[in-house]
């Protein structure tokens, strides 16, 4: 009787902490989800390049159509204040996963991008993107990789 009462306690013992776990994870996605939404949100309040430089952390990377890398927050400014005076984004997180130990995460899903020509005319591309997010030391979360 007594292995069985030993037994009883470890497995209680490790569902209750594989619990938290869950549920830890479950609180860092809804705070990733949450980051995701205000970054789209000044993308369109404040424009796609104030957006893109507020969220970036200072050595994020984003890749872009024709596999150019841009590295640091700064040159991320640059490149969309050149490439977005016209255009706006809309995006959707479809999917978000974390680290075990909750300082990274990441998400990916469609986007629509939509850039204003000179006749009036709208031009519309969509896709997928994926972004890496880290966990900064004022707690709060910064794409590495876009």
């Amino acid at each position: 009787m007594k292995k069985y009462l030993i037994l009883f306690v470890y497995l209680s013992c490790f569902f209750m902490i594989f619990s938290q776990q869950t549920n830890h994870k479950e609180r860092i996605k809804a705070e990733i989800y949450k980051t995701e939404k205000a970054f789209e949100k000044m993308a369109s309040e404040k424009g796609i390049a104030e957006a893109f430089y507020f969220f970036a952390d200072v050595n994020a990377v984003i890749l872009r159509a024709n596999d150019s890398i841009i590295k640091g927050k700064e040159n991320i400014k640059k490149f969309y204040n050149i490439k977005s005076s016209n255009a706006t984004v809309n995006w959707t997180a479809d999917f978000i996963d974390v680290s075990d130990d909750g300082s990274l995460g990441y998400t990916y899903g469609k986007y629509v991008w939509k850039i204003k020509k000179e006749d009036g005319s709208i031009s519309e591309s969509k896709g997928i993107f994926h972004t890496v997010w880290k966990k900064q030391a004022d707690k709060s979360w910064k794409y590495v990789w876009d």
